[in-house]
């Protein structure tokens, strides 16, 4: 098969005319075009920003600018945004990634998100910032989009994995970075083997349960920058300067430090007294776990679910191969236990005012016989958990927002959330990580928030959950000493009495 190839001689014989004139060789009018156009494009100086100068959606905030300013100048854009819920870290990824592109340092970019937050990364991208970014849906896009937004978990599968590790990316920014701290995890040796210039993390939570959770994230940024993990443990331990190494790679903005008028943060603890009959199906569970020798973790478990419900614990009890005699014992003690204590504390919370309220549960058996309990007062409630598509997800929020009074969610409701229109939360299983805690208020205490946040946190007398409140009070004390100050999670007890640790 041949191809008949023509070309274009037109130019000819307008050339050879100007030739034999001897020009004119092009119009001073384009030229003074083209001098205008460089200019534009001409940074005439690598301190100061660029980007605001082309924004016209958006005014940040003076704490949102010097944080990209110290980015860009002061960290050659390596960096983890770890601002307080709420603040917009966003915006400031936004403005490090316009000033970049400006400057001629980034044309190939990867935002790696949530899967909830990935519509909410491109409507942010390319209204705000007029970046043209393209979300990665079915057909491969990321040979052919300069800027390319997908979940974690769809870049890691083939074949997607395989064309990202193939391309050197100019800026690589991660959001809701904290799910990258443990590095022996697939997502952890996925981003590290990416190609990457410029890289930003973002997480409001950078230190959950250990503080080598921290050295994971920062030698993502810069390998070898804190030496090995066991100096870095030990420099810890015996009191090294270790927030000056950090704050180097690290901005953390707080709320009380910006300009913005914070509404208050309300934490009360509430220690539940349980009924007779909670007392002793607890104490039989417990025994059940001791002479069935349980793994430490199963125990845990059990006993962490019926401190929620006796629904959950049972769920998870069917399922085990525990001795036929002690586990009838308990089912019986089930059917006989009529009344759930920490349910009628949320229901006595919830009746107090006639607002929205944000409830937390670990447990899905949990979740749905809370709706069922709610429901027997006469108070309707949606549910939001993981397993909900996307649609459904914001069927569950619409609802949530503009009828019906209660959501209960799962954890999948602690990220990606914006819940300002409610100031109601209800903590109503506290998990082993505070930061958790912080993700959760995080929802309704951010910008556009206008009344006063009230957050309960509950816990039954006498059981495990006693142990959680001190070990979070403990984390806390770990996270503050190496990243400074938080807003409160935890508040006083209701209670005079002192705490009772559990079993």
């Amino acid at each position: 098969m041949f191809i008949d190839i023509q070309f274009d001689e037109d130019w000819k014989q307008d050339f050879q005319h100007r030739l034999h004139q001897e020009g004119p060789w092009a119009s001073f009018e384009l030229y003074q075009l083209a001098y205008q156009a460089a200019c534009e494009q001409l940074v005439p100086s690598f301190t100061g920003l660029k980007a605001p100068e082309h924004l016209y959606h958006i005014q940040p905030y003076d704490y949102q600018l010097e944080t990209a300013r110290r980015v860009v100048e002061e960290m050659n854009g390596k960096a983890i945004l770890a601002d307080e819920v709420g603040l917009g870290k966003t915006i400031e990824a936004g403005l490090i990634l316009k000033e970049y592109m400006i400057r001629g340092l980034v044309k190939k970019a990867l935002i790696l998100a949530p899967a909830s937050l990935v519509n909410q990364w491109s409507r942010e991208l390319n209204q705000t910032f007029s970046i043209p970014a393209v979300v990665q849906r079915k057909a491969p896009v990321w040979e052919h989009a300069d800027v390319a937004i997908a979940s974690l978990d769809t870049a890691k599968r083939p074949p997607h994995n395989e064309i990202i590790q193939s391309i050197d990316y100019d800026c690589l920014i991660i959001d809701e970075a904290h799910k990258l701290k443990n590095d022996q995890t697939k997502n952890a040796a996925f981003v590290r083997s990416l190609q990457k210039k410029f890289c930003l993390l973002l997480t409001a939570t950078p230190v959950q349960n250990r503080i080598e959770e921290l050295y994971h994230l920062i030698t993502i940024l810069k390998p070898g920058w804190l030496g090995t993990k066991a100096d870095f443990k030990k420099r810890y331990e015996s009191g090294g300067d270790v927030q000056r190494l950090i704050h180097q790679v690290m901005i953390r903005n707080r709320r009380d430090e910006t300009p913005v008028n914070w509404t208050k943060r309300n934490v009360i603890n509430q220690t539940v007294t349980l009924s007779e009959e909670e007392e002793h199906l607890y104490e039989s569970l417990c025994t059940l776990a001791e002479h069935a020798a349980l793994p430490g973790f199963s125990r845990t478990l059990l006993k962490r679910e019926l401190a929620s419900s006796k629904e959950a614990a049972f769920l998870t009890l069917k399922e085990m191969d525990l001795p036929a005699e002690g586990l009838n014992a308990v089912f019986k003690k089930m059917q006989a236990c009529s009344r759930n204590s920490k349910a009628e504390a949320l229901l006595e919370f919830v009746q107090q005012e006639d607002e929205k309220v944000l409830v937390f549960t670990e447990y899905r058996a949990t979740q749905l016989y809370l709706q069922w309990f709610l429901k027997q007062h006469g108070i309707p409630s949606v549910p939001y958990r993981g397993g909900f598509k996307r649609g459904k997800k914001d069927w569950m929020m619409q609802l949530f927002q503009g009828k019906v009074p209660v959501m209960i969610a799962t954890e999948a409701g602690g990220e990606g959330l914006n819940l300002q229109f409610c100031h109601r939360l209800v903590n109503y299983d506290l998990p082993w990580n505070p930061m958790r805690l912080e993700q959760r208020i995080g929802r309704l205490h951010r910008h556009g928030q206008t009344k006063d946040v009230k957050v309960l946190n509950l816990a039954a007398e006498a059981t495990i959950e006693a142990d959680i409140l001190a070990r979070l009070q403990q984390k806390i004390g770990m996270f503050e000493n190496v990243i400074g100050r938080i807003d409160a999670i935890l508040g006083q007890s209701e209670d005079t009495k002192e705490q009772s640790y559990g079993r």
